[in-house]
C-alpha cells in the first residue's frame, strides 16, 4: 500500500502532466512552497491536510484540495480507504466513480523483512497517481472530495523492494482516465498498460528513517495540520 508521498517545490513537469498550464503550475507550486515539501500522510482525525488533485471541470484540468480517504457518515471510514486495488475496479460491474489524478514526486514504502525504508521517484519530475474519488463530509457539516490511490502490482524492477506501486497515468492518457466511459474493466486493463511507460522513470533508493509529516502548521488553504 502507499500511505506517504510527497510534492517537491522543485518539481518540473517534462511529461506535461498539467497539460502546458502555467496558471495550474504557478498553484501547484504555491501550495507545495506553502507546505515546504512535507511528506503528505492520509487525512483523518489527528492529521487534517487536504491535498491537491486534479480533475476534469469543463473540459480542463482543474486544482482542487482533497481528503485522503473516505468520510463516512461524517467520521473517517473505519474501513482501508486509502488505496484501492486496481484489481477490484477491474471486476466492478458498474462504471467507475469519479476519477482524479493526483500530482507527486514521490511516494515511499518499507521493504520488508529488512525493515527498510525506500523513496520511489526520479529528479524532481512530476508525475500523476490514479485516484478514484467520492464526495464526503465531516461531522461538522464540511463537505470534501475525498480520494483514494489506485494500486497495481509493482513491476519487476520494483517488485523486490515493494509487491505493489501507484497507478501512475502519463500525460497521453490523463484525459482518458479522467473521463472515459469505457466499462470498468476496459479502462483499468488500458490504464495498466500505460502506467508501465510512466513507471519505467521511477528509481527507489533507501532512506535513513521513516519518513514523517509536519506535526503544525498551515497549508495553502489555511487549514491546520494538528
Amino acid at each position: 500500500m502507499c500511505a506517504s508521498y510527497g510534492l517537491d517545490p522543485r518539481f518540473s513537469d517534462p511529461d506535461e502532466i498539467l497539460a502546458d498550464d502555467e496558471d495550474l503550475f504557478d498553484k501547484l507550486s504555491a501550495w507545495a512552497l506553502a507546505n515546504d515539501g512535507s511528506t503528505l500522510l492520509p487525512t483523518g482525525k489527528n492529521l487534517r491536510n487536504v491535498n491537491p488533485i486534479l480533475m476534469s471541470r469543463s473540459g480542463r484540468l482543474a486544482l482542487e484540495h482533497a481528503w485522503w480517504g473516505y468520510l463516512i457518515d461524517g467520521a473517517p471510514a473505519k474501513f482501508p480507504s486509502i488505496n484501492t486495488r486496481a484489481e477490484r475496479l477491474r471486476e466492478r460491474k458498474e462504471a467507475l466513480p469519479s476519477r482524479a489524478l493526483v500530482p507527486a514526486t514521490r511516494w515511499f514504502e518499507l521493504r520488508k523483512p529488512q525493515r527498510t525504508w525506500y523513496e520511489f521517484g526520479g529528479d524532481h519530475s512530476l508525475f500523476a497517481m490514479a485516484a478514484v474519488t467520492r464526495p464526503g463530509r465531516t461531522s461538522d457539516g464540511t463537505e470534501y472530495t475525498c480520494y483514494s490511490l489506485v494500486m497495481r502490482p509493482a513491476t519487476e524492477e520494483l517488485s523486490e523492494i515493494h509487491d505493489r506501486v501507484p497507478l501512475l497515468v502519463p500525460r497521453s492518457f490523463a484525459g482518458d482516465w479522467l473521463t472515459s466511459d469505457l466499462p470498468s474493466r476496459e479502462l483499468i486493463e488500458e490504464a495498466v498498460a500505460h502506467s508501465e511507460f510512466a513507471l519505467r522513470r521511477v528509481n527507489a533508493r533507501a532512506i535513513g528513517e521513516r519518513p514523517t509529516s509536519r506535526s503544525a502548521g498551515d497549508d495553502a488553504q489555511g487549514l491546520k495540520l494538528f
